[in-house]
């Protein structure tokens, strides 16, 4: 199981948003963008400010990945 943030930058994407720029309004940082990129762990708290900044709810910004093993 792993989770993907790949909704947050389509909607980035969407609202010609660049990062510097989620980083000042969201108040996030360089190392945090880094996290979601990668796809490891943020404190709620920064999906929180995220969430604040595009008026959304947390599915509109990442999705649990579900790893199914076939051999069961």
């Amino acid at each position: 199981m792993s989770v993907s943030y790949q909704k947050l930058f389509d909607l980035m994407r969407d609202k010609k948003m660049k990062r510097k720029d989620l980083i000042e309004r969201a108040g996030i940082s360089y190392a945090t963008i880094a996290k979601l990129e990668k796809g490891d762990n943020v404190q709620m708290e920064v999906l929180e400010k995220i969430c604040r900044e595009f008026k959304c709810q947390l599915s509109d910004i990442a999705e649990i990945l579900f790893d199914f093993d076939n051999t069961h």
